[in-house]
């Protein structure tokens, strides 16, 4: 095992090609930063060959987030001993769940606390229209609605996993949000004085897959059916980018999963998340 290097671009884009949908994260950076080496400062991609030292078997992404690529559990117990020793702070593990929890047990025994572990999370796709109609009033966020954009993507942060993303520092979650809005990533329907009624993001992007992120429906609004149409409506408006939608969801939530089968998502296999 070792840290990926230029060279080795081409070899991870081979293994990242194995399962466009599960490794759509770490696709999308490859594309951003057309290499194998990452941008984001203090950011890493491992590598383990296989026995002919040539053969990429498996990577993993070791950031602010840590996301095994193509990894069995045997092989991410491998990482996880790696991003042990070098005692870096991660906000999370995730991808495929057997890898990632692998990951994580490594760095139980080490003495490594997770904050939460969501082990059962259905990854899902719609790979053409959706099966309802959808909502005309959601549309791609402007740069003027920046403020209020903001705002919903904190709250939604907030409710998800129990704690505000400005902790770490406004600045990051600040720049994230421009960056969706800049792109034409984040989709809204706000009232006219300019609350945010609906929100979602496209986390990632690339011309086969896009997932889906940060959905969002401002409590007022809930309990009122509204969310189905709304979803249909980010379906369409992702296909403008790839051909398939993806998004994974926690097991409990019955009611998004409800949601994501009447517009017509179906499961294609099973992530977990680890938060610390």
């Amino acid at each position: 095992m070792r840290v990926l290097v230029h060279a080795d671009t081409d070899a991870l884009r081979a293994l990242i090609a194995r399962d466009r949908v599960a490794n759509v994260f770490v696709d999308s950076l490859v594309r951003e930063n057309n290499s194998a080496v990452p941008t984001f400062r203090g950011s890493v991609m491992l590598g383990l060959f296989a026995d002919d030292g040539v053969t990429l078997a498996a990577a993993c992404w070791v950031g602010s987030n840590v996301v095994p690529i193509e990894a069995t559990a045997e092989q991410a117990t491998h990482f996880g001993h790696w991003v042990v020793d070098h005692q870096q702070q991660h906000a999370s593990i995730f991808g495929p769940a057997e890898p990632t929890l692998a990951i994580a047990e490594v760095m139980r025994k080490a003495g490594v606390q997770a904050q939460e572990v969501r082990a059962n999370q259905p990854l899902l796709t719609i790979a053409g229209p959706p099966l309802i109609p959808a909502s005309p009033s959601l549309l791609v966020s402007q740069s003027g609605q920046f403020d209020e954009i903001l705002l919903a993507a904190a709250a939604m942060f907030e409710e998800e996993v129990g704690y505000s993303p400005f902790l770490g520092g406004e600045g990051n979650y600040r720049r994230r949000v421009a960056w969706l809005i800049s792109h034409g990533y984040s989709l809204s329907h706000c009232e006219p004085h300019g609350e945010v009624i609906f929100k979602a993001d496209l986390g990632a992007v690339t011309p086969h897959v896009t997932q889906i992120q940060g959905v969002w429906m401002n409590p007022r609004f809930r309990g009122q059916g509204l969310s189905a149409a709304y979803m249909a409506a980010v379906v369409n408006l992702s296909r403008q980018h790839a051909p398939i939608a993806s998004l994974y969801v926690n097991d409990y939530n019955i009611r998004a999963r409800a949601v994501y089968e009447q517009v017509g998502f179906e499961q294609v296999g099973t992530f977990a998340t680890v938060l610390f």
